[in-house]
């Protein structure tokens, strides 16, 4: 079979996961390693925000256990640190380091890099043609909102 005889509801996710791992695969030419897939997510919701755990926990759609895991993960990487909240001395919010920063960077050149390697295989109409089919995709199946929040769940098993 070949790939072009797929479905898109089969290619999706095939193209999906098979991007995250050359992604983490190019961040780690950088220096940034011991990321995983799910850090991405955590990451996402620290660019304009500084939540606390329980409130991770909520737009990840995982316990309050599972988003601890999580930051102390990124924390023992120097990505994101807790600190306590101006307005509430009492409550810790977690934010990105510099290092955090520098791994947002990293992520956003490596697609970047990937992007213009398909738009040289393919050309710039087809690429944005498959942006629009894609996005559609995502209102379909009711992420679109999500994306926009930068609150999409951590992918279930």
């Amino acid at each position: 079979m070949e790939p072009v005889d797929l479905d898109l509801p089969t290619l999706t996710p095939l193209v999906g996961n098979a991007v995250v791992r050359m992604l983490l695969t190019r961040v780690a030419r950088d220096g940034h390693t011991g990321l995983r897939p799910s850090h991405g997510y955590l990451i996402q919701r620290l660019v304009e925000d500084e939540p606390t755990i329980s409130g991770l926990a909520a737009s990840l759609g995982i316990t309050q256990q599972g988003a601890s895991k999580q930051v102390r993960e990124l924390e023992e990487l120097g990505y994101v640190e807790r600190r306590q909240l101006p307005a509430d001395g009492r409550v810790r919010g977690v934010r990105l380091t510099d290092r955090g920063r520098e791994v947002l960077e990293a992520g956003r050149r490596a697609r970047a890099e990937l992007e213009a390697e398909l738009v040289a295989q393919v050309g710039k109409k087809d690429t944005e043609t498959a942006r629009r089919v894609l996005a559609a995709l995502l209102e379909i199946i009711g992420l679109g909102d999500d994306v926009r929040r930068r609150s999409v769940p951590i992918p279930g098993d």
